[in-house]
């Protein structure tokens, strides 16, 4: 039980990390964001590196689609660079789970202390809001850490031996249990 609740609370601790950067970017930088979207994405490969772009600085996927979305609805653009900039959205968080799986153990209590540091002096400045991502960056490390010792137990456990050793064949399923692990963890970053 306890396991479980350190998983869970890890988990959490990753999605308030991942809110303080999106807070934090889209404050110090939201109207730039906005602008670089909604500008004629009419050449495929420059809304393509935008999806990625945005995607790696808000750490959601899911905040770009809302955008993108409502530019969409507002007719400030099209279809097909829409489709174009989620994709990157999606070869961002790809990239983003890659970068995160490296061991950035050091970096964590170096980013939060910046990050308060900053945050608590120059609270209304940029370099406050800047201070906020770096905190939320820092708790994202932290919260990957605790979520890879909390599951180390799991892991060990003989239904969860069975249930990803059925997992080695068929492509759809694979994609659905992972699918459903991000939903359930809110996060295909946390899955």
């Amino acid at each position: 039980m306890l396991t479980l609740l350190d998983l869970l609370s890890a988990v959490a601790l990753l999605i308030w990390g991942t809110h303080i950067v999106r807070t934090g970017i889209l404050r110090v930088y939201g109207t730039q964001l906005r602008r670089v979207l909604s500008q004629n994405m009419s050449k495929r490969p420059l809304a393509f590196i935008a999806g990625i772009l945005v995607t790696a600085l808000v750490q959601s996927s899911n905040a770009t689609a809302m955008l993108v979305t409502s530019f969409v609805g507002q007719g400030l653009m099209t279809l097909t660079p829409a489709l174009v900039i989620m994709l990157g959205a999606d070869v961002g968080t790809a990239l983003m789970s890659r970068v995160l799986t490296f061991d950035l153990s050091w970096l964590s209590p170096l980013l939060i202390f910046l990050g308060v540091v900053f945050f608590l002096s120059r609270k209304q400045t940029r370099a406050g809001q800047l201070g906020r991502v770096g905190i939320g960056l820092g708790l994202i490390v932290l919260a990957l850490q605790l979520i890879v010792e909390a599951a180390a137990p799991i892991t060990q456990a003989a239904g969860v031996k069975v249930l990803f050793a059925s997992l080695t064949g068929d492509l759809l399923l694979d994609a659905l249990v992972g699918a459903m692990f991000a939903l359930i963890s809110y996060s295909s970053l946390a899955a």
